[in-house]
């Protein structure tokens, strides 16, 4: 606690004022909306109005809040009803001219800065803090650091806020650098500094590190950490304790990371105590990090000659979620990795370093990449990668590492159709076995058959594999836990073929139950990416790069956005990897030939054309902390199985008589392009 002579004479209630702002909603998207800044503000004005007791006219409160500003839970106090009808929305506006304009014209001594919401970091790692107006065109903001500059400047009253605290529960994260995110540049000048003025930050998070928001309790953990310090204290307490309650909440944040709760430590930075000195520097050793070693020289001219001239693999992002868990971390907030090449993959663990039982998260990356290496046929590579691993930990004296988790096994059907030469009737048709190993199980022989006969043998070859019942003998189960996936190679004119509602027996007095309820089925179209292979592949590897789940991932297509530019507008980036139709027409009127013309891997649409209700997007992503569904927390990698969920959701509520029947006609284009198992011609 700092010597209260430190603290301007008159400093009280009356001398003390304030910006407390919460924003929930935001003009650009619901997908920014989330739950609890609010809230949040509400808590921190009740408490400068109550324990505190600042009178509310010295408040200025921004609220953009979720729901109705009525539906909040609004402190019963005197004061906080005042404060009632006289908040203001959390637009730029509104900020600046209680910011830059109002606040400043105040006689006082203590100006507080309250902030819950979004926060981003610009290119001169500035804090920007959107506000509820941000808009795609232009995101309106808040730039803090610019702000704060100002404040000491004489442009505020010479003799008056000698103490300024800002005080932000928001993330800062770098903000993409990307045409759509236009935060243009803010800069509120300033005039000459006033010696003397002296600020305190206290951020919920570390540069490049998101901050914890619970939706379900409306509170961000920061605020409640800090409220919590605060508790009943008066002005000149809580001014005078805040480096005391800064460590406290460091050590709040360190147990939560112990208790494996949490991967940042601090999940929040604390800056400078009010003397403009760290006020950890007394007690480094209370505070100090649990270091784990970092990759020494010899290590990276390993690394250097192991990943020359290779790609991602597939099992990448596998491999950084799993050395997070092996090195006791949790994987950092927003999946995906942190680079496009093995080597800044491996900077970022190296950077990050380890948990507190000396593991440095690189070494189990590398583990985890022999390991699928020696799966995946590449003995070389993963027996140089094992070595690289035993050295390392040898010279390093590093813990044994657990062994990393083995591939998931699953059994896929592949059936493959292509029409016969001359252009008749039928198909030739073709199926493979893909397990541990894949297998050639049936060809069609002599003339093009009809898809009866492929769906017949399909069943025979289920019954054989284990997957579905049989009334003759045959040969034992070559496939243990049954088959978990059919997919159907076809031509274009296939695509809406009714695959999935195929029956199969099933059960006793002649029963039988859609295939598409039974496994997961899927139709591809390889032979139609002949184009456009390169952004095929490029797209999937994206999508696998970032662990199946990205805000820019899935693009719900709209009847009007169905036009002939579409493919090549797909094909620019490597985004979107899938594609949910909310379309009126047939998909073959043109949004299948820009799914493929883009290179898009992934779609989903409704047999036979028709807009969903409800929308795609409503049936397969989960909800945010809105209660909309978010694109960003659907995993594309599992839509195989999500979609047999609904599948069979839709397949209940029809038996019940809750929705009519056919509303599980859902189709899945699923074009994994490293799994093929022959693209050679069937003739």
């Amino acid at each position: 606690m700092i010597p209260t002579d430190f603290l301007p004479p008159a400093l009280g209630p009356q001398r003390t004022f304030a910006l407390v702002a919460g924003v929930e909603r935001y003009d650009i998207s619901h997908r920014w909306n989330l739950r609890g800044p609010a809230r949040d503000a509400l808590r921190f004005a009740h408490w400068l109005t109550g324990p505190a007791q600042v009178p509310p006219g010295n408040l200025r409160l921004l609220l953009s809040p979720l729901d109705e500003p009525e539906a909040l839970d609004w402190p019963d106090a005197p004061a906080m009803a005042a404060l009632r009808t006289a908040y203001r929305p959390a637009t730029e506006e509104n900020v600046k001219a209680a910011l830059l304009d109002e606040l400043p014209q105040c006689d006082g001594d203590l100006l507080w800065i309250f902030w819950a919401g979004h926060g981003y970091l610009g290119p001169r790692q500035e804090l920007m803090l959107p506000c509820a107006d941000a808009r795609p065109s232009q995101i309106r903001h808040l730039n803090l650091d610019s702000a704060l500059r100002w404040w000491r400047t004489d442009l505020v009253k010479h003799r008056s806020f000698p103490l300024q605290a800002a005080l932000v529960d928001s993330c800062r994260v770098d903000a993409p650098r990307d045409a759509r995110w236009n935060f243009g540049s803010t800069d509120y000048g300033g005039g000459s500094s006033v010696p003397g003025r002296r600020q305190f930050r206290l951020y919920a998070s570390r540069e490049g590190e998101a901050a914890q928001n619970d939706a379900e309790r409306g509170a961000g953990r920061f605020t409640e950490a800090l409220l919590a310090e605060l508790g009943g204290r008066s002005v000149r307490e809580s001014v005078s304790g805040l480096p005391v309650a800064a460590r406290s909440i460091h050590r709040t944040f360190r147990e939560l990371r112990d208790r494996g709760e949490g991967w940042q430590l601090p999940q929040f930075l604390v800056d400078r105590d009010w003397d403009a000195c760290s006020f950890l520097d007394d007690d480094l050793a209370a505070v100090a990090l649990p270091r784990a070693a970092r990759l020494d020289q010899q290590a990276w001219d390993g690394l250097g000659a192991l990943f020359e001239g290779r790609e991602l693999p597939r099992c990448a992002y596998e491999a950084y979620a799993w050395a997070f868990k092996a090195a006791g971390c949790t994987t950092p907030v927003g999946g995906g990795l942190p680079g496009d090449g093995l080597l800044d993959v491996v900077q970022d663990l190296d950077e990050r370093q380890g948990g507190h039982g000396g593991m440095p998260l690189a070494v189990p990356f590398v583990r985890f990449l022999a390991d699928r290496a020696g799966t995946a046929g590449d003995a070389a590579w993963a027996g140089r990668l094992k070595d690289w691993v035993d050295t390392t930990r040898e010279r390093l004296a590093l813990p044994v590492l657990p062994p990393p988790p083995p591939p998931a096994r699953t059994a896929v059907v592949h059936v493959g159709l292509e029409p016969p030469p001359d252009g008749g009737p039928g198909f030739r048709a073709r199926m493979w076995l893909r397990g541990e190993r894949t297998e050639h199980i049936w060809e069609s022989q002599g003339a093009p058959v009809r898809l009866e006969t492929v769906r017949e043998e399909l069943l025979r070859q289920l019954a054989l594999i284990g997957a579905a019942p049989t009334d003759g003998g045959g040969a034992g189960p070559r496939a243990p836990g049954g088959v978990d996936r059919i997919e159907f190679h076809v031509p274009y004119e296939l695509l809406d073929t009714d695959f999935d509602q195929w029956p199969v027996p099933r059960g006793p007095a002649g029963r039988h139950r859609a295939l598409g309820l039974l496994h997961q089925v899927v139709v591809r179209c390889p032979q139609e990416r002949a184009d456009t292979r390169a952004e095929w592949h490029t797209s999937w590897r994206w999508l696998c790069t970032r662990g199946g789940r990205h805000p820019e991932a899935v693009r719900v297509v709209e009847e009007a956005e169905v036009t002939d530019v579409l493919g090549m507008e797909l094909a620019e980036r490597p985004a979107p990897a899938c594609v949910l139709a909310h379309t009126t027409s047939t998909p073959h009127a043109g949004l299948l030939e820009a799914v493929l013309e883009g290179g898009v891997p992934v779609a989903v649409w409704r047999r036979g054309g028709g807009a969903p209700p409800p929308p795609l997007l409503d049936l397969l992503a989960p909800a945010g902390p809105d209660g909309r569904p978010d694109p960003g927390a659907l995993d594309v990698l599992a839509l195989p199985a999500r979609v047999r969920e609904v599948r069979r959701a839709a397949a209940g509520a029809a038996a019940d008589g809750q929705c009519p029947p056919g509303e599980d006609q859902l189709v899945l284009l699923w074009d994994d392009p490293d799994d093929i198992p022959d693209s050679r011609s069937l003739a």
